[in-house]
């Protein structure tokens, strides 16, 4: 690690953190952006001083064109560049960026757009185009900015930015608690949310960062979520960004995410556990290892130990495999490593005791609840349950969001005030603690099967039948009212698994239903149906949308 650089944690602000990572590191490469050209990768890169000065260059013009402190400002832009100075822009001015994932599709995408009524739109032409034909949802925009290339509809400014232009931009003071930004969550378990991010947040995750994985200026990064290469550039880390649509993951070809990593020797890499799987795959089938990859972090859904076992084949001796745990409204709060899970955990996910998902983080306070669909108004000792009992995980600390912009009363069934003045969140995920202090994952609150024999969790029933060698994933859900809900398994065979006829359907069920009779925790389960392939988060693609398939699989039995 370069001792040299020192993160100012007195900072308010994480744009600050860019002018003095510009000052110490001005010509060293922060930001590469990869452009396909055919089976070929070029690598047009900017400087620390390049992007601070972009950022700079932002921050003037959107001042000069009516941008304010408390503003939001709508950032519609293609990862790049443009994007991550933008966003250090808004942060440099106390505006607060709006940034929703355009993969979610355009009807919650307009939705959250008229929740938040940004006061500004920053965007590529293309997005100020598509804003026309929706007038009723933009039309408390009143500043309606636009970079990048293209033709610009009537009325949208054309800002003039440059990564060489010396003139500097004031940071706007903030405090700790102001409001920083506005993240939406994917919606893979409801409507998207407005998430408020206070600038302290940001500043704590920026910490964590650094403290818990090792990220900074000797570590080179590959962000597979374009927005997390501005933690990086606050850290003095080079960030290489991929060239592929980051609500896609499970399409990136793999042979070029190898290219990427090798060309440009990257160290570290947070991406989706489904594109480590394809890259893992792939390089063990052509016998390639990624020598310089110190560090795979991943997250978004249960990581399979297959996928950890894989991985650290293909890495160097010593690397590593890191899952932190936590949500949009709260991340990270939990650290688990794929060494420790293939020496210690493994064995029993398959039993179905769940996922470990580790230690609580330094500073962050997780406990298991009693489970409940109604809203917890304060924070009372007696909620805890012991180890060993599942429940619901709260959690409280400085990286915990304080409530959803613009929705009260999902801010009431997911926030509980403590006495003491903290907020806990309620992480909508079940699980509890073992003996080690570890904590355990056995799935989504709302997606408990209620049966007349008892409670099911899915994530606990399903890796008994995972065990099976075709079987890709399943996904247990149910059908009928509360209470009295009848069990399904809904499997997604592996590649040219699926049966093709009555005789081998027959015979895959006989092989589950034996699976079924070898572990108490799936006694009852007798229905079974086959998927082609799971729909599944826009974000990671890796979370099943267990509603989407409950309803599938309520018109097939």
């Amino acid at each position: 690690m370069d001792t040299k650089f020192k993160m100012a944690v007195t900072k308010n602000n994480i744009s600050e953190f860019l002018p003095e990572v510009a000052e110490q590191y001005p010509d060293r490469t922060a930001l590469v952006c990869v452009k396909r050209r055919g089976n070929k990768s070029e690598y047009p890169s900017i400087t620390f001083r390049q992007l601070n000065t972009l950022s700079d260059s932002f921050a003037c013009e959107i001042r000069r064109n009516g941008v304010r402190k408390g503003m939001k400002v709508l950032l519609m832009l293609r990862p790049g560049f443009d994007f991550i100075a933008a966003t250090f822009a808004v942060f440099k001015t106390g505006a607060i960026p709006v940034l929703i994932d355009p993969g979610m599709g355009i009807r919650n995408l307009l939705g959250c757009v008229r929740k938040t009524a940004p006061d500004a739109m920053l965007a590529i032409p293309k997005a100020h185009w598509i804003a026309l034909l929706f007038p009723g949802t933009f039309n408390n925009i009143k500043m309606k900015l636009s970079t990048g290339g293209g033709i610009t509809p009537p009325g949208v400014k054309r800002l003039h930015t440059d990564a060489n232009d010396a003139k500097s931009a004031e940071i706007e003071k903030t405090s700790p608690d102001e409001m920083a930004a506005i993240v939406f969550t994917t919606g893979s378990t409801g409507a998207p949310k407005g998430v408020i991010y206070t600038h302290k947040i940001y500043v704590t995750q920026l910490q964590i960062i650094k403290e818990e994985y090792g990220a900074g200026p000797s570590e080179t990064d590959m962000p597979a979520f374009p927005l997390f290469a501005l933690f990086s550039a606050a850290l003095g880390m080079k960030s290489v960004i991929p060239d592929f649509n980051p609500s896609r993951p499970a399409e990136a070809d793999p042979a070029q995410i190898v290219r990427i990593i090798e060309d440009n020797n990257v160290t570290f890499s947070f991406a989706s556990p489904t594109l480590w799987r394809n890259v893992s795959d792939y390089c063990i089938r052509n016998g390639i290892r990624l020598k310089t990859l110190r560090k795979a972090l991943m997250a978004g859904a249960p990581v399979p130990a297959l996928v950890h076992a894989n991985m650290k084949k293909i890495m160097p001796d010593g690397g590593e495999t890191i899952v932190p745990y936590g949500a949009t409204e709260c991340l990270p709060i939990a650290n688990f490593t794929g060494s420790e899970m293939l020496a210690e955990t493994a064995a029993d996910t398959e039993n179905g005791k769940g996922y470990c998902v580790g230690r609580p983080i330094k500073g962050i306070t997780i406990k298991v609840i009693s489970p409940s669909d109604s809203e917890v108004e304060k924070w009372n000792d007696n909620l805890i349950l012991a180890d060993g009992k599942i429940g619901e995980i709260a959690v409280s600390g400085p990286v915990v969001t304080p409530e959803y912009y613009n929705e009260p009363e999902h801010t009431k069934n997911a926030k509980i005030a403590d006495p003491s003045g903290f907020v806990w969140h309620r992480i909508g995920d079940t699980g509890y603690f073992d003996e080690k202090g570890r904590l355990w994952f056995t799935g989504r609150k709302t997606h408990r099967i209620s049966t007349k024999n008892g409670i099911l969790y899915p994530v606990r029933c399903e890796a008994i039948f995972n065990r099976h060698p075709d079987v890709l994933r399943s996904a247990l859900v149910g059908a009928g009212g509360k209470g009295m809900q009848t069990p399904v398994l809904i499997v997604e065979p592996r590649r040219g698994k699926m049966p093709r006829n009555i005789s081998e359907r027959k015979n895959f069920i006989a092989d589950l239903e034996r699976l079924a009779g070898t572990s108490p925790l799936t006694i009852g389960i007798n229905k079974f149906l086959f998927h082609p392939s799971f729909p599944v988060d826009i974000r990671h693609n890796a979370k099943i949308f267990r509603e989407k398939l409950a309803i599938w699989a309520a018109g097939k039995i």
